[in-house]
């Protein structure tokens, strides 16, 4: 029998029967070959992800790459045995902001797969073929598993605009922090600082392309042109924002806790600082990456250490929350 994790309510899960949903127009079923698991899946386990970006009971998985399988109508037949990822965010097309290419955006209401529709942590996923994006006939499907977080950051990246020869930095050493690290390398700064906790993520980040690691207790500099923040504490905000220069630009991808001490609005009037803040990724994220990985500029698969079946789902939980060191991106394979 073939499964599928079901989420019912916060703290309760279990494995149920999977049947594949035939696809409908403008539909198509996706062979799932691999889920990620990141700290918003434990959210939602856990049961305080914030109210209305969850609904249960739920599959999650929005982290994922697969196989097209079969396709709806409305759908172009070459689709079919395709390697793809997809856009999670479900937007209306039709608001001002969608027409704007602004989907996290849409005005019509949050829904996104694996939150509040049905995700990939099971053997299939029918969804919007609109969303998915194609990948070439060599890519590394657990690779691209990680393609879902990249493009978050490559949102980032873009609003960032970081330009040849500038000096710019990256706030924390996850997954997040790594990509970012590649996508800031592509463009060819003239530094590359990481600002971490962990000493022993210096190797990986050196690895990526950084020319410079310290951890936070360390003399930092103040003159960076770009620095995109990945941590999601407040702690690694005022950071980011204390190692740019006067006019700097600034990129918020992380979440702190709610009610956390926020950034000095004062410091960011008299310094000029540009702040831009990232939730979720827009169809050119995606599409950005999808290049930059074909291009073969990001590399995921260090990233992986872990790979579970769907069954040990909540070993893989336990392992994202474990703290440990060696643990890095956990994926279910179905």
């Amino acid at each position: 029998m073939s499964s599928a994790v079901v989420v019912d309510a916060p703290g309760a899960f279990h494995l149920a029967e999977h049947t594949p949903r035939d696809p409908g127009p403008g539909e198509a079923l996706v062979r799932v070959h691999a889920s990620g698991i990141c700290g918003s899946d434990r959210e939602v386990l856990q049961g305080n992800r914030p109210e209305g970006y969850v609904r249960y009971p739920l599959t999650p998985g929005h982290e994922w790459s697969g196989t097209v399988e079969r396709v709806g109508t409305a759908v172009p037949r070459s689709l079919v045995g395709r390697k793809v990822v997809g856009e999670g965010f479900r937007n209306c097309q039709v608001c001002d902001r969608c027409h704007a290419g602004e989907t996290t955006l849409c005005s019509a209401g949050y829904e996104e797969t694996g939150f509040t529709q049905p995700g990939a942590m099971a053997p299939t996923l029918t969804l919007p073929a609109r969303l998915l994006h194609v990948l070439p006939d060599d890519a590394d499907l657990t690779a691209a598993a990680l393609l879902e977080p990249a493009a978050c950051i490559a949102a980032a990246a873009l609003k960032a605009n970081a330009r040849p020869g500038e000096k710019v930095a990256v706030v924390g050493t996850g997954t997040l922090g790594m990509f970012a690290v590649q996508f800031l390398k592509a463009v060819s700064p003239s530094e590359l600082l990481v600002v971490g906790t962990r000493r022993d993520r210096e190797a990986l980040s050196r690895q990526y392309g950084a020319t410079d690691f310290r951890t936070k207790d360390q003399e930092l500099p103040d003159d960076f042109d770009v620095v995109i923040e990945t941590a999601g504490s407040a702690d690694a905000a005022r950071i980011s924002a204390a190692l740019l220069r006067r006019g700097g630009r600034l990129v918020l991808t992380g979440i702190p806790a709610p009610g956390a001490d926020g950034l000095d609005p004062t410091d960011l009037v008299v310094r000029q600082l540009e702040v831009h803040t990232v939730f979720g990724a827009p169809p050119d994220a995606w599409a950005h990456t999808v290049r930059v990985f074909a291009a073969g500029l990001l590399d995921p698969l260090p990233l992986v250490t872990h790979e579970l079946p769907l069954a040990e789902f909540s070993q893989a939980i336990e392992l994202v929350g474990s703290g440990d060191p060696k643990v890095g991106k956990v994926l279910l394979r179905p």
